[in-house]
């Protein structure tokens, strides 16, 4: 069963609210799937454009006519901030160089969505979706950017997200920025799409793109991930470079890669990585850096669920993980303690 199907019918199912089935029923009406580009992954696309089916001038038009159609009008999810005006010229460039027997990378002509807190040296701004910050133009790629680049990536916009990245105000909205709106679900659109990362969330569900990178500091990577349906990762802090990317907090911040299936998000994160000058935090990921995630995945693996120890990404360190394991069993036999002991029923 695919995902959007599983989603659609396990809602149907658990739900008894005529209002929330009609919200459901309006939104599926509204949203018209596109056979050729509907759940499609990094390596499917790749295959098309190896067999010349796809090119990924035909591939970014059909994006862009998507997000025209339901993300800016129909629906109005609202989970584009900015489209990239040479998103075009991009594509095109990549088909050529495909034909010349130029492959960049993994995702060579894929199309790829950002957060706006991440910076770009292009045409589009980096704001955090704060009109405090509008008209921000980005000097220098973000680290991550950079290796999006190299790898082939088509960065065809920029997504919404929760204003500051969530950490504006202790009443802050999920999915809201001054500069970007409200974000909505793309199954109930009436409902919290999550945050900070909504926008990377909603595009990659809505298939308004292949794959996405988001940002966490605590759950704005996970969360919209879930609430969307699709598959999200924070990676371990280190791994991935936060140089140009807008900050809160330096132990807990990192971007993550959001995509439908483990597979996409392995591929992504593997583009990812990196060690940094900008960003000494990355030198403790030295080993880790350069590997191949989605190669650890085997037939274990779904296409929605993977133990992702498979993939080799760095934890904790084992002394971390097991001074945690002995605090939680602290706290559970405190608490067993405090309880009365159970009386037999005569």
């Amino acid at each position: 069963m695919e995902r959007r199907n599983f989603l659609k019918n396990t809602s149907i199912a658990l739900s008894a609210a005529p209002v929330l089935l009609s919200t459901m029923t309006t939104a599926a009406v509204t949203i018209k799937e596109d056979n050729d580009l509907s759940e499609i992954t990094i390596e499917e696309l790749q295959r098309k454009f190896a067999a010349g089916t796809l090119t990924s001038e035909q591939v970014v038009n059909k994006y862009l006519k998507r997000i025209t159609e339901i993300d800016k009008a129909g629906p109005a999810l609202n989970s584009v901030i900015e489209i990239n005006p040479d998103a075009i010229a991009v594509a095109k460039q990549m088909d050529t160089e495909r034909k010349q027997g130029k492959i960049r990378g993994p995702l060579h002509g894929v199309p790829v969505m950002i957060k706006d807190n991440i910076d770009t040296a292009d045409k589009m701004q980096t704001t955090a979706g704060a009109l405090a910050m509008e008209g921000n133009f980005a000097k220098e790629d973000a680290f991550i950017v950079e290796k999006l680049r190299a790898a082939g990536a088509i960065i065809i916009g920029k997504t919404n997200l929760s204003e500051w990245a969530n950490f504006r105000s202790t009443n802050s909205c999920s999915g809201w920025s001054s500069r970007g709106g409200q974000t909505k679900s793309p199954y109930i659109l009436t409902h919290n799409p999550c945050g900070s990362s909504s926008g990377s969330g909603v595009a990659v569900a809505a298939n308004l793109c292949t794959v996405a990178v988001g940002t966490e500091t605590d759950g704005s990577v996970v969360c919209p991930s879930a609430v969307a349906g699709i598959v999200g990762l924070k990676p371990t802090v280190g791994l991935l470079s936060r140089a140009g990317i807008i900050p809160i907090s330096s132990t807990q911040d990192t971007a993550g890669p959001m995509a439908r299936t483990v597979r996409d998000v392995a591929n992504l994160l593997s583009v990812l990585t990196g060690v940094d000058s900008n960003d000494a935090i990355t030198s403790s990921s030295r080993n880790f850096v350069g590997k191949n995630y989605a190669e650890k995945l085997d037939n274990s693996c779904t296409r929605y669920y993977c133990d992702y120890s498979r993939m080799n990404v760095p934890v904790v360190q084992s002394a971390r993980r097991h001074s945690f394991s002995a605090q939680l069993a602290l706290i559970v036999s405190e608490r067993a303690n405090r309880q009365a002991p159970l009386q037999e029923k005569v």
